[in-house]
């Protein structure tokens, strides 16, 4: 996926990465240093047929690209720049159907260098498509009290981290970060805007005022992050452990060959406690990933509310392929193929993954009223907390 979109982890909880999901199979992938744009193009279909988590799910016929796609690349020279170019058309084309909202294909073949995510693709052909919009340039100026604290920090992956917090008619506490390191720079011995905002926050949650009659937390344009941030967020707003789905890995080299399901659940943090007032969550097309697993866990507490867009749809946990029989894996120095390690269902049994998680209020976006300065989505959440 493109850098922007390039999602790092998903909703595989701390607590279910165990021991009996690491890989210790042989794989029956060579992982030849392919010579040929035939052999990239095999050693890529198998370690796809091995690695893929979707395949229960996934519509795509793997057995018919390989028949379809097998004599074309045979026909074609590496040492030729049309043939690569060419051969680029195919990946994206074999890619073009799958459900994996995490997946990228990186092409380093020269002279092409392309990034292949089909998510992305089939939202650009969307008609209801729009650029992200950063709703924090107008909330901060048009909707957040006076004294609202926000900051910055940069993660150890060297991305930059913004964070906000303050109150909205003195009846709301309200949170926004634009992407997941909060734990990391919350820990962090250096002292830093977002550990600032998070003080701010935290210390309004354990000595709610009277006044506060909802909580907000947004993660539109969030696209995920580090995975220790869903109970180091939606912890602080549970006593007990919050279930929120199921879990499961490849447990062989077959293409249907899983582990059990694992129960995937939210641990509340020492200082965390339930409410009684609403909590809100914001999410737009954008949230991907952590974010939509943040999105999903406050919508399962019993006052929790959904407000906004339908969520990218990017639900399934990724990590090192080296820990798993399944995920990220390399052809040679020709594909990356960054992919998800586990899939997920919702409790209600329901995959997202390829949809998106739609929102108890839809609010679809307006750029006419964001460029006016009015926060269309935040606007109704205002008006659910009384």
């Amino acid at each position: 996926m493109k850098k922007h979109f390039h999602f790092i982890y998903s909703i595989c909880l701390i607590g279910i990465l165990c021991a009996s999901c690491k890989k210790d199979i042989s794989s029956p992938i060579s992982n030849i240093n392919p010579t040929t744009l035939s052999q990239v193009f095999q050693d890529y279909w198998n370690q796809m047929n091995v690695n893929y988590v979707f395949w229960s799910i996934d519509t795509t016929n793997w057995d018919n690209v390989y028949a379809e796609y097998n004599p074309l690349f045979a026909q074609l020279d590496i040492n030729n720049p049309n043939d690569v170019k060419l051969a680029n058309t195919y990946f994206r084309q074999m890619a073009d159907g799958l459900i994996d909202s995490h997946y990228n294909l990186g092409v380093t073949i020269p002279p092409v260098a392309d990034s292949i995510s089909p998510s992305l693709d089939r939202k650009l052909q969307k008609s209801n498509f729009h650029y992200p919009f950063e709703y924090t340039s107008i909330d901060t100026v048009n909707y957040l009290d006076h004294g609202f604290v926000s900051g910055n920090y940069t993660n150890s992956e060297n991305q930059n981290i913004y964070a906000v917090s303050g109150t909205i008619n003195n009846k709301i506490l309200y949170f926004h970060c634009s992407q997941f390191a909060l734990q990391e720079a919350y820990q962090s011995p250096v002292n830093n805007g977002v550990k600032r905002t998070l003080q701010y926050f935290f210390n309004q949650l354990q000595n709610l005022p009277a006044n506060i009659k909802g909580i907000v937390i947004d993660v539109r344009n969030n696209p995920g992050g580090s995975v220790s941030d869903l109970s180091f967020l939606t912890g602080q707003f549970i006593d007990a452990p919050l279930k929120i789905g199921y879990t499961r890995y490849k447990s062989g080299n077959g293409r249907l060959s899983y582990t059990p399901w694992i129960e995937a659940d939210v641990a509340p943090q020492l200082t965390g406690h339930a409410f009684t007032i609403p909590i809100i969550v914001l999410a737009d097309n954008f949230s991907a990933s952590l974010a939509e697993a943040t999105t999903i866990s406050i919508h399962t507490l019993p006052n929790g509310i959904f407000v906004g867009e339908t969520t990218w749809g990017a639900t399934g946990a990724i990590t090192e392929n080296s820990l798993y029989n399944d995920g990220q894996f390399n052809v040679g120095n020709f594909l990356s193929v960054y992919t998800s390690s586990a899939q997920f269902e919702y409790i209600d049994g329901k995959s997202y993954e390829g949809i998106g998680y739609t929102p108890d209020f839809a609010v679809p976006f307006n750029l006419a009223a964001a460029k006016s300065g009015d926060d269309l989505i935040l606007d109704k959440a205002i008006s659910l907390v009384q």
